[in-house]
């Protein structure tokens, strides 16, 4: 794997706020910022899982190629 797709730290903006609240979750491998608080709660759980995921395989966001990164945010985004 090259370094260009390598992924250090996964960055998720919302853009759909209306309530003028400002929203930010931090953790060791994202950052959300933004949205509304449906969309930012969503992108959380979303993260949360895909870390989660990995870390049961002994693996970081650091560790896994993008292709795997992107498979396991598809997966576990709530629908």
């Amino acid at each position: 794997m090259s370094e260009r797709e390598k992924i250090i730290h996964i960055l998720g903006i919302g853009l759909d706020n209306e309530d003028g609240h400002k929203r930010l979750t931090r953790a060791e491998d994202f950052t959300i910022a933004g949205g509304s608080e449906e969309t930012h709660e969503r992108m959380t759980e979303t993260l949360v899982k895909t870390c989660e995921s990995l870390k049961r395989h002994g693996r970081t966001i650091g560790d896994a190629d993008s292709r795997e990164i992107a498979e396991l945010i598809d997966k576990n985004t709530p629908r």
